[in-house]
């Protein structure tokens, strides 16, 4: 095994930002397949009610200090956990709303919805990206990570 701080900083950045691709390809097609649920309600309730499809949980927050917020994602990310779950965090709420289709000039954000939690559960959704984002969380999990960390890039 590679020591962690052997890595040159390239190395991790494009790393990141390969994994930040599959994420979005993986939650592109969860989409279109109908394999994802959007929002922190309309996740608790399916965990509540069917925990075992649900393969990856994506935690959405750019630096909030939404305290209501941070108490949601520690008590999905304890779910997950018991679950065994993979569990992503992720910064760029905005660009998720755009990759998913969620920005349109004649909706405000309101109207936008919840992109601060998905869940997808169709372990079938696009399998290679799936694979990737899942060794990313595995690897940061072995470096002591337990929630690992994502940062998606604008475009």
């Amino acid at each position: 095994m590679i020591p962690e701080g052997s890595f040159a900083p390239s190395v991790i950045e494009n790393r990141m930002q390969s994994v930040g691709l599959a994420l979005e390809e993986l939650l592109v097609t969860a989409q279109k397949q109908d394999c994802l649920t959007v929002g922190i309600y309309e996740s608790a309730k399916l965990l509540n009610a069917d925990p075992d499809t649900v393969v990856l949980c994506v935690l959405a927050a750019d630096g909030e200090d939404d305290v209501a917020l941070q108490i949601h994602f520690t008590l999905l990310q304890s779910f997950c956990c018991d679950s065994g779950i993979t569990i992503l965090r992720v910064s760029g709420v905005q660009r998720l709303q755009h990759l998913l289709g969620a920005v349109d000039a004649n909706r405000n954000q309101e109207e936008h919805g919840d992109f601060h939690c998905m869940l997808v559960t169709n372990p079938q959704a696009d399998h290679c990206r799936l694979q990737e984002v899942g060794i990313y969380c595995q690897e940061s999990r072995r470096l002591n990570q337990w929630v690992p960390e994502l940062i998606l890039q604008e475009r």
